[in-house]
């Protein structure tokens, strides 16, 4: 149920809090207790790796900074692609949707 085959053969597992937010009569509570259980992992992570030396604590932000910076590049980079050859296609869809008076 929370996990999928891809075509490459690798199973994964799916991400269930946007299809909870989806059903969910309340997704702001969902969203909530989602951001506060990541915010209360990473912080954990960084209490037990800095172990009380700032030097540590800010190695582990800058650390944790840079990865997600390079997550959401390596991600936002398989569709760039599309991305930059749809601008053009875009405002001309816009343009030609609009109704004619």
């Amino acid at each position: 149920d929370g996990e999928k085959w891809t075509a490459a053969g690798d199973l994964q597992p799916t991400p269930l809090l946007p299809r909870r937010l989806l059903a969910s009569p309340r997704p702001a509570l969902w969203f909530l207790g989602s951001l506060l259980l990541r915010t209360g992992v990473a912080l954990t992570g960084f209490y037990l790796v800095g172990g009380g030396h700032w030097q540590r604590l800010l190695a582990c932000l800058v650390g944790f900074v840079l990865a997600r910076l390079l997550v959401t590049r390596l991600t936002r980079a398989s569709t760039t692609g599309a991305a930059v050859a749809a601008p053009a296609a875009r405002q001309k869809q816009e343009v030609d949707h609009a109704p004619q008076p």
